[in-house]
């Protein structure tokens, strides 16, 4: 059974396709997602926006009877709760969603009890629960602003902070209590630090016992971690943002673990910190004791250590080194139902899933991320190992893993996702010839609805060409003009990677190319390619750039070089454009192979990376004071940056958004700066107002029209 589709929200013909993304979100908005399950199999919940331009996410559920026809209902509307009035965010909130890349408004995150029947939410600062079952909710009077509450699992109490404090109330509204109080400014407890929610992938700081009568609860101090202040110039009456930003080789914030009774008690868990200071995961569940997993700070040795809830002594469960690095994965470390220890480790050329002593996986499979228990299963995404028959060129796939083996559960060339409790479980999928994507919901394998979604459908159609390029079959994804014929001959290339770590751009999706397809509409031969560094092949992939990142370039060369064969790409007219690492590689790609690339547009581009953040940058490169001829070789600063061959400067456009906390704008001035004491021509569009992200809508049309003209006049042939 389907559910019904609302129509776009404006007629399609009358926007044009940057003007059309911006207002979407990127085909974001109208799409539900955040998917909860309840373990009855009776209710899924989500968010999801009325539109596919309405930037407020509301609540719902979809009710799953057993004897009737699936319904679907709002749980919580914002426009209801606030009366009208417009949403106000805490600079704590904004700084969540930055980090954790969300551009939308509303109810855009919750958490829910153990049964799925009480959802707790922040909304303009405030704390409102809503009651699955009945469709009511409700303010509850505590102070804010209000960030991450979470109910316990018997839905007895909701868990908040405010003001960097730890709070606990009643479901009910009742007996609000403090739990931790920060000793000073530079203390927080129960949030996820800087690092952690940038890089880690842990974006909380607290976490409920089973039984619902304590908590673990994180405490982070930054007074040693270096301060930072991030001016806007186009407000120069503005005192400047000060920010605590762990730079490569500096401190970061200290993270130390308590448990917490609701009666006061306060018990502190410990573990070597000099040695593992990362907190990475934490995990407690019915199945055993707490588990956490400590991390070095080179990211080359972690444990997985169990924790004693009287004495908060911890015992080490496994202990796992890697001579580059240990990579951190979505739901894992945990303990199965029966209390083994599940584990994702790089066995067999791939990433394998270990559950106690026994690898359940092989080489044909690489692992992702653990989505999920049953009582005799595991439920993983996963792409196809080096060791598959055949290649699967940006397909991520849902798989059942029992000690028998595996069993794909996702169908057909796609991307596809899933959320599971008791016999539902809803799988979400997107293909690369049909817009958008589709959350069916399964009970016991069987189709039993679809979740509605109100996206807009874009103006532009993607063609992709998935395929594998060269020597190392580097996935890539080739799009050409609509409409394009042999005859028209060779078009001018333009690469558009990411081409770092974490980053997979080939994805067997539409929507990932809708940017890239409206690019080669302009009249371009588009490619995207997966080098070295990417996620998804093998742990020997993605480990290639340690110590060193210039295998990234070199795959994008070698893509460009291996597909002339096979489509009209025109190589003396050759641009690269990229955001964040992808600026990095662009602007790389011009400095350094200036005889391959004749243009760059380099966004937000990491520069010097001893400007960049402790985790993501130490993990590859190890620090400024220990490897500094690293840091000198893979800056784009100085004679190691600027140095190619006896070749024409390239011209290069610099765009960076002058409140981005991420890569600062010093990255920027810096490059233009060492360019203008080379001689060498170069742009700068600096975004007065812009972090990482550009949710702006004028900001991001406006951006895409002045790449499309600044790489014409560029690439324009010289009569």
């Amino acid at each position: 059974m389907t559910s019904p589709r609302q129509p776009s929200a404006a007629p399609l013909a009358a926007l044009s396709f940057p003007r059309q993304q911006a207002r979407t979100q990127r085909f974001t908005l109208g799409v539900p997602r955040g998917f909860s399950v309840s373990p009855d199999g009776e209710r899924v919940v989500f968010v999801r926006s009325a539109s596919g331009t309405d930037r407020s996410h509301k609540l719902w559920v979809l009710d799953l009877p057993s004897d009737g026809s699936p319904v679907e209902r709002v749980a919580a509307d914002p426009a209801t709760l606030l009366a009208g009035a417009a949403e106000e965010l805490s600079a704590e909130e904004r700084a969540r969603r930055e980090r954790s890349r969300e551009g939308s408004g509303g109810i855009v995150g919750y958490a829910v009890d153990a049964a799925v029947e009480l959802a707790a939410f922040a909304l303009s600062g405030r704390l409102f629960t809503a009651e699955l079952r009945a469709g009511t909710a409700r303010d509850l009077p505590v102070p804010g602003p209000v960030i991450d509450p979470r109910p316990s699992p018997d839905g007895r109490l909701v868990a908040y902070v405010a003001g960097g404090a730890l709070r606990v109330i009643g479901a009910d509204g009742s007996g609000d209590l403090e739990l931790a109080v920060p000793e000073d400014g530079h203390v927080s407890y129960g949030l996820a630090e800087f690092i952690a929610s940038e890089e880690m992938g842990r974006d909380r700081g607290f976490w409920w016992s089973p039984d619902s009568d304590r908590l673990l609860v994180a405490r982070a101090d930054d007074r040693a971690v270096r301060r930072w202040w991030i001016a806007d110039p186009a407000h120069p009456g503005r005192a400047p943002q000060e920010v605590a930003y762990p730079a490569a080789g500096t401190d970061n914030a200290e993270v130390r673990l308590f448990l917490m009774g609701l009666d006061g008690a306060r018990t502190e868990v410990v573990w070597d910190r000099e040695r593992y200071p990362y907190l990475a995961r934490v995990h407690w569940s019915a199945a055993g004791a707490p588990l956490l997993l400590v991390q070095a700070r080179d990211q080359r040795a972690q444990l997985n250590l169990a924790v004693d809830t009287e004495s908060g002594k911890t015992a080490t469960v496994r202990a796992e080194e890697d001579p580059a690095w240990l990579e951190l994965l979505p739901g894992v470390p945990a303990w199965a139902p029966d209390g083994r220890l599940v584990r994702v480790t790089d066995e067999s050329g791939a990433r394998a899933l270990a559950v106690g002593d026994r690898l359940l996986t092989d080489g044909t499979l690489h692992v992702r991320a653990v989505l999920g228990f049953g009582e005799d299963d595991v439920l993983v995404s996963a792409s196809a190992g080096a060791a598959a028959a055949a290649p699967e060129t940006g397909e991520i796939h849902v798989y059942r893993v029992t000690d028998r083996g595996a069993e794909r559960l996702s169908e057909g060339v796609g991307v596809h996702r899933a959320a599971r409790s008791g016999p539902v479980t809803v799988l979400v999928s997107s293909r690369p010839d049909v817009p958008g994507s589709v959350a069916r919901v399964l009970r016991d394998g069987e189709e039993v609805a679809v979740v509605g979604s109100y996206a807009q459908e874009p103006v532009v159609s993607a063609r992709v060409r998935l395929t594998e390029a060269g020597a190392r079959r580097i996935p890539c994804a080739v799009l050409l003009p609509t409409g394009y014929t042999e005859g028209d001959g060779p078009l001018p290339v333009l690469l558009d990677p990411y081409g770092g770590p974490h980053g997979q751009r080939v994805l067997a999706a539409h929507h990932a190319y809708l940017t890239s397809q409206w690019f080669a509409d302009q009249g371009f031969a588009v490619i995207v390619a997966d080098g070295r560094g990417m996620p998804g092949r093998s742990p020997a992939w993605e480990k290639a750039l340690l110590r060193d990142l210039s295998p990234s370039l070199d795959d994008q060369v070698e893509a460009l070089h291996a597909l002339a064969g096979s489509f009209p790409l025109d190589l003396d007219r050759v641009a690269i454009r990229g955001w964040s690492y992808g600026g990095y590689l662009a602007a790389r790609a011009v400095l350094q192979r200036p005889d391959v690339f004749h243009a760059a547009v380099a966004g937000a581009p990491v520069t010097d990376w001893r400007l960049y953040d402790t985790h993501y940058t130490e993990r590859y490169l190890g620090t400024p004071q220990d490897d500094p001829e690293v840091y000198a070789a893979q800056s784009l600063l100085g004679d190691h940056g600027l140095t190619a061959p006896e070749e024409p400067a390239r011209p290069m456009m610099v765009v960076h958004g002058l409140a981005d906390d991420n890569v600062v704008f010093a990255h920027a001035l810096r490059l233009s700066s060492a360019l203008l004491a080379a001689g060498r021509p170069h742009e700068v569009l600096p975004l007065s107002g812009v972090t990482h992200m550009t949710p702006q809508e004028q900001v991001a049309e406006n951006l895409l029209l002045l790449q499309v003209d600044f790489l014409k006049r560029s690439l324009a042939r010289k009569e």
